[in-house]
């Protein structure tokens, strides 16, 4: 559900970038570059991509030195999934998650690999057009359920919504997506966001559109008064080049933001 959705763009939450890599047949990897300059700070990681049949691993390198490695296996049985992640050197990273895909239900569940894990559990059930979804989490050193959220979404062929009630029941988040234009890929969209417990609202618009078949602008802007923008062009057939930039809008005074991002596909 949005804004989660792979298919809608994410011109609401253009700052900081994150290109997703593609998937191509072995031996050709993908490697993906990207990144973020905050005030006197520069931050940076490299991702590598390698498939071969149904087994996909994913590498990633930051600045801090620590290796994210995700193996999945792609239907080792028809509509399931098999996902084993860790990260180096964090020994309590280990995760393992098992998806199971059918025509009108999704179901996903994880679990740590530690002495005490949190159990993860999220459905979704619905076709194209309405969905009803959840997402659980259980620890089971505590136990105490730690995350609830459920939502519901309605989808047609150039519109979005959805509502969500988040943070065991202390957010509603409604969200709004509506294509203006298929040929120039013109969006626009809102997220309304409610906090029961401090009785705070917060309002973000954003915007989308094809300058010509290779370069995409988006924008956004909050009611906190935090404006931010992205431009992608992509350069060669899948590989893509960004920028993006935040600043507020309130305290020009402090260092903006710029983020870049490269994607590569040999």
């Amino acid at each position: 559900m949005y804004p989660n959705d792979p298919n809608v763009p994410d011109f609401l939450f253009p700052y900081p970038v994150r290109v997703s890599p593609y998937w191509y047949a072995y031996p050709h990897p993908v490697i993906t570059s990207s990144g973020t300059k905050k005030g006197e700070s520069f931050l940076a990681d490299v991702n590598t991509k390698l498939t071969n049949k149904n087994i996909t691993t994913d590498i990633k390198v930051d600045t801090n030195s620590n290796l994210f490695t995700t193996i999945t296996i792609d239907e080792p049985a028809p509509g399931l999934k098999t996902i084993f992640s860790f990260i180096v050197p964090d020994q309590r990273s280990g995760k393992v998650e098992l998806q199971y895909l059918h025509e009108y239900a999704g179901i996903s569940t994880s679990i740590g690999l530690t002495a005490s894990p949190i159990v993860n559990f999220s459905g979704v059930a619905g076709n194209n057009i309405v969905s009803l979804g959840t997402d659980i989490s259980f620890d089971t050193a505590s136990g105490n359920i730690t995350k609830c959220n459920a939502g519901f979404s309605f989808s047609k062929s150039d519109l979005i919504t959805s509502l969500t009630l988040n943070d065991k029941g202390d957010a509603l988040v409604a969200s709004y997506y509506h294509t203006v234009s298929p040929l120039t890929s013109t969006a626009v969209g809102a997220e309304l966001k409610h906090s029961f417990s401090n009785n705070d609202n917060s309002l973000t618009i954003g915007t989308q559109h094809a300058l010509d078949p290779l370069t995409t602008v988006k924008a956004r802007v909050d009611n906190f008064g935090k404006a931010s923008a992205l431009i992608q062009h992509e350069w060669r057939p899948k590989s893509l080049f960004t920028i993006s930039g935040e600043v507020d809008t309130r305290a020009i005074e402090k260092s903006a933001k710029i983020g870049l991002a490269l994607a590569l596909k040999p």
